[in-house]
């Protein structure tokens, strides 16, 4: 670890020189014989500072950790070099510096799920590394609202993601620890000892699955533009028999999953997948994937896509479920790596979007395909 001064510790933690001297008084940090410091304790201050600001005095939290009942020690871990400390320069500084709009670099923080910040706040060590990304995107003039719905799309996903490591490793690590006669400083250094290799291995995941996502999004966009080219140069054929895609959608599905949790969610597909399978491989479909508040489907032909569309929304409001809405189009379609790609694509799933609350809503191209079968429109 790389030795820091105590006025550095001050910095970097945001807080006054005076807190760090009060720390070192009580006890809570202990400078090395030349009288620097460590990167944990950076981290330690800026725990101490908001512990006593929630109103535990920093003596308290001293003579826990001297009884043995508390322990900040595992904040040393590397794992926790991921903690930001505080920069030097200020919001201000680097916008002027980098030439980005002041308001837009102030988005960072907001997307980082902390408090708005301040033109003269120092930036963060993490959030300094997000600014040459907004710089590169405003030297290729794009809008700066598009930048920021970027930073903001990032943030509340990955905000997300953390908030539920944070629950399960709450529920699934600590309070079974806890149970079986650790106390909380035992159960914080022992998860802290194994939490290096776990979000090791979590931070791989995470980016494989991102990987998968940009090769899915960018073949869709790549094929879109693909079909588009041959239209214009009219080499386009047009199918006798073209497929249907189906986007089957449950209404409030993600306010259900805030309100109820995950649990419930994972309950309302377990009782979805069987009322859907079954309609659409009756009338010659298949899914094609499960999607977060629906399911996406690909049917041979337009005609078997409605039937199945309408007996699965009156199965899923029979079975006391929310209402489902769906929406379906029919064209050609590029299957590739297990999925289908194409405008047809996209445009069933902004039917789907249209479509209300028990509704089956369709394109005039499913209307002129559908072979009559009692279905009216």
């Amino acid at each position: 670890m790389s030795a820091i001064t105590q006025q550095e510790v001050a910095e970097r933690a945001g807080v006054g020189l005076d807190f760090v001297t009060r720390l070192i008084d009580a006890g809570a940090l202990a400078p090395a014989g030349d009288g620097t410091f460590t990167e944990g304790d950076v981290r330690r201050a800026r725990v101490y500072r908001g512990l006593e600001g929630a109103g535990l005095p920093i003596e308290v939290l001293v003579d826990a950790i001297d009884r043995g009942e508390l322990a900040f020690d595992f904040l040393d871990l590397s794992v926790y070099d991921r903690f930001s400390a505080l920069g030097p320069r200020t919001f201000r500084d680097v916008s002027e510096e980098m030439g980005i709009p002041l308001e837009l670099l102030v988005v960072v923080r907001e997307a980082m799920g902390l408090a708005q910040a301040g033109a003269d706040d120092q930036m963060r060590e993490d959030e300094l590394e997000v600014a040459p990304l907004i710089q590169e995107l405003l030297s290729k003039a794009f809008d700066p609202a598009v930048i920021e719905r970027l930073l903001r799309v990032y943030g509340d996903s990955l905000r997300r993601i953390a908030e539920t490591e944070a629950d399960w490793w709450r529920n699934q690590l600590a309070l079974p620890y806890l149970r079986s006669g650790m106390n909380a400083a035992e159960m914080l250094r022992d998860t802290a000892e194994w939490a290096g290799e776990f979000t090791s291995r979590i931070e791989r995941t995470l980016l494989a699955i991102y990987h998968a996502n940009q090769e899915h999004t960018w073949n869709e966009a790549l094929i879109e533009e693909i079909e588009e080219a041959l239209e214009r140069a009219g080499l386009r054929s047009r199918m006798e028999v073209t497929p249907a895609i189906c986007f089957l959608d449950i209404t409030g599905f993600t306010r259900l999953t805030e309100e109820r949790g995950d649990e419930a969610a994972a309950d309302l597909a377990a009782r979805l997948t069987p009322l859907v399978l079954r309609s659409a491989e009756r009338h010659g479909g298949r899914v094609v994937k499960w999607l977060g508040d629906g399911v996406m489907f690909h049917f041979h032909e337009p005609t078997g896509g409605v039937v199945a569309a309408l007996e699965m929304v009156d199965a899923i409001s029979a079975a006391g479920l929310p209402p489902a809405h769906v929406g379906l189009h029919t064209g050609p379609v590029v299957f590739q790596g297990g999925d289908y790609f194409g405008r047809t694509v996209n445009l069933a799933a902004r039917i789907g979007e249209y479509a209300a609350p028990g509704q089956v809503l369709v394109t005039q191209e499913i209307v002129d395909r559908v072979v009559s079968n009692g279905i009216a429109f």
